[in-house]
């Protein structure tokens, strides 16, 4: 079963919803996992990544392009997991009305899921953790919600040593992060198969 997730666990994934308000969100006995990240921090690019699909959710470097919750479906013969692409925090192309909309939109989600296994909350590695991320970070362990750091565009910095201690060091003080910190590259490829083996963990 390991080695059959290993290799097919993201063959079948679908786009199956976006859900722009609370009336739209359906309750799902199915385990979920959620990527959420600043603004532009390259969620799209490593969703596509992750599940193989180079046109499964949509890149742009317009910062807040993802407008709602986009569900995706996995399925091994029937469905198995959903991931979630949450929109962005932080700067966003968008009016103050609707950003404030996102905003409550994913606040009453990560308060509520009840089947949400773990936020996968990414961090650009070129920045490190700013304080928009510790709101955040705050926020789920508030509610208790189990979330773990992914350092993004690792391939465009030299130090990934330094810059992986500096995020070690910041997150010791909240207390529902997951300890292990995913360090990935979209472009290159790196630490990819690495996240993939995390999720597909989840289900079991």
């Amino acid at each position: 079963m390991a080695a059959y997730k290993k290799n097919n666990f993201f063959k079948n994934c679908t786009f199956v919803k976006g859900v722009a308000n609370i009336e739209g969100l359906e309750i799902s006995n199915l385990p979920e996992v959620a990527f959420l990240g600043r603004s532009n921090v390259g969620k799209s690019s490593l969703l596509n990544a992750v599940t193989k699909r180079s046109k499964l959710a949509h890149t742009s470097k317009t910062p807040g392009r993802t407008q709602e919750l986009n569900f995706f479906s996995i399925a091994i013969e029937k469905p198995v997991m959903n991931i979630v692409d949450m929109p962005g925090y932080g700067f966003a192309r968008a009016s103050k009305k609707k950003i404030r909309e996102w905003s409550n939109l994913s606040k009453f989600y990560l308060q509520n899921r009840s089947n949400l296994r773990r936020v996968f909350l990414l961090i650009d590695s070129r920045q490190n953790i700013k304080d928009s991320d510790k709101e955040i970070m705050s926020m789920l362990d508030e509610c208790a919600v189990s979330y773990q750091i992914v350092l993004t565009k690792i391939d465009k910095i030299i130090n990934e040593e330094d810059v992986l201690l500096k995020a070690k060091n910041s997150i010791q003080k909240f207390i529902a992060v997951h300890p292990e910190i995913h360090s990935t590259s979209s472009h290159k490829g790196k630490g990819i198969e690495d996240l993939r083996n995390t999720i597909s963990s989840i289900v079991e």
